[in-house]
């Protein structure tokens, strides 16, 4: 194995020097993520930050060579360990290559380096306007190549789909330090395998996504936000089924239930009424005339629904409020206890009151306290669950928790994650979650990408190497 002077050394030949970190407490930052109850013992040996596709090529032409470790990475922000460094080696940091290289208003078309903020790239495009909806909420940091990596959604998945969604073409760098370019530039593509989607959500254990080309649509003229107050959380999220009957179909519809209502609006006040047992934050888009129609229509069905109380927000300022009030439920739970971790399950739309009543029932049974906000849209629903992670008995109360969560989504016929990812958090449950067969296929085509298991190793499962 290289030394990590060696390695030092040789990087310097790929990069500037002041674009590589080797000193411990430098490299420490980078051996952690966004998830709180995983906590890596190992630190990457040097975190490097290339600028160019050609000198990511060279640093994967270094470590395949040798075998080292790597990891790449955006922001850190995901919440499933799936950038902490389990065996050392090699973080490639991408913010350095951050720039939007081409908007094409007429194909309606966006290229990007693998670097680019999530939020930046929606500004930027705005003003030319077009839109790029997928909105993780934390995309004022979030990266485009942790988006991919990650396959990311966000709160207008509902009516516009998910990063996945989003991608045309990719230029990756292979384990090899080979390039490939995948996709094209154009909206409908019939040729050949969608190699690009391959290496969405597959969290960089195939190959390291440097350049993307990504869809735009055009910006809608305006939009309204309304948030709707239920005694029952059955009534909320049946709500979302009388909508869709309706003809209505709004860009976002997101859940809040009581204890969330509660603990934001005591750390956060921003007017939340807190004896209602669930609230939905509902954006309608469109055209402005439309605008009364959509409201109206809505309003009635929110009604017959069962909706106590309807808030329309007016102005753009109270519609910041209701979203603030939203955005700020992780950290008003953070507030309850000296931790706060969170998960994302998903199920069919018909079976969302199961699953917020079944993680109800499976917290209070464990003495842990969760506040529940999701995207119930689509069937996302995301548990933040306050407690100590220094305290053994809660820690372990948690694993019970999350392993009852896992069980319970499954059984409704969900999934383990919609947007979040595997990563280290979720991948002993992994093997339940997906048919025999195609993990089989999924481990060979690891193998075949990347033969020597450098890419992101012990991510989503464990192959040899």
């Amino acid at each position: 194995m290289i030394t990590k002077s060696k390695m030092t050394a040789e990087l310097e030949n790929i990069l500037p020097k002041k674009n590589i970190l080797s000193a411990v407490e430098e490299c420490y930052v980078y051996s952690q993520d966004g998830t709180n109850d995983i906590e890596s013992d190992v630190i990457p040996d040097v975190v490097v930050f290339p600028e160019t596709v050609e000198e990511v090529q060279s640093i994967m032409r270094f470590a395949n060579a040798h075998k080292i470790p790597v990891v790449a990475r955006g922001a850190g922000t995901n919440l499933v360990g799936a950038c902490i460094t389990s065996r050392g080696g090699i973080v490639i940091n991408f913010t350095k290559m951050d720039n939007i290289l081409e908007i094409n208003k007429t194909n309606m078309t966006v290229r990007v380096q693998a670097g680019v903020v999530v939020g930046k790239l929606q500004e930027k495009v705005s003003e030319m306007g077009l839109f790029f909806p997928p909105d993780p909420s934390n995309l004022k940091v979030s990266t485009i190549g942790g988006a991919i990596a990650q396959s990311a959604g966000g709160p207008k998945t509902f009516k516009y789909g998910t990063t996945k969604d989003y991608v045309l073409g990719l230029k990756v760098v292979l384990a090899d330090g080979t390039l490939m370019e995948t996709g094209t530039n154009t909206i409908k593509n019939a040729t050949g395998y969608h190699l690009e989607q391959l290496f969405i959500g597959s969290e960089g254990t195939l190959g390291i996504v440097v350049e993307a080309v990504l869809k735009l649509i055009p910006k809608p003229e305006t939009t309204q936000v309304v948030m709707a107050y239920f005694n029952s959380v059955d009534e909320a999220t049946n709500s979302v089924t009388s909508m869709i009957d309706k003809n209505i179909y709004p860009s976002t519809i997101d859940f809040m239930n009581k204890n969330t209502l509660q603990t934001v609006e005591k750390f956060y006040p921003c007017g939340l009424l807190t004896n209602k047992e669930a609230a939905l934050i509902i954006e309608v888009d469109g055209f402005k005339i439309s605008m009364e129609t959509q409201i109206m229509r809505l309003e009635t069905v929110l009604r017959l629904s069962g909706a106590t109380d309807i808030i329309i927000a007016n102005t753009s300022e109270e519609q910041e409020k209701i979203w603030t009030g939203r955005r700020a439920s992780f950290g008003a739970t953070a507030k309850l206890s000296p931790d706060v971790v969170t998960n994302d399950m998903i199920v069919p739309r018909e079976n969302i009151s199961k699953l917020v009543s079944g993680i109800s029932e499976i917290c209070d049974r464990h003495g842990l306290v969760v506040s529940i906000v999701g995207h119930i849209g689509d069937g996302n629903i995301h548990p933040q669950i306050a407690l100590d992670l220094n305290n053994e008995n809660e820690v372990k109360n948690y694993e019970n928790v999350k392993k009852e969560f896992y069980d319970l989504t499954l059984r409704l016929g969900g999934t383990l994650s919609a947007e979040h990812g595997i990563g280290l958090e979720k991948k002993e449950y992994f093997a339940r979650a997906v048919d025999s067969v195609a993990l089989e296929y999924m481990k060979k085509m690891k193998q075949m990408f990347d033969p020597d298991n450098i890419l992101n190793p012990d991510k989503i499962f464990d192959v040899e190497g």
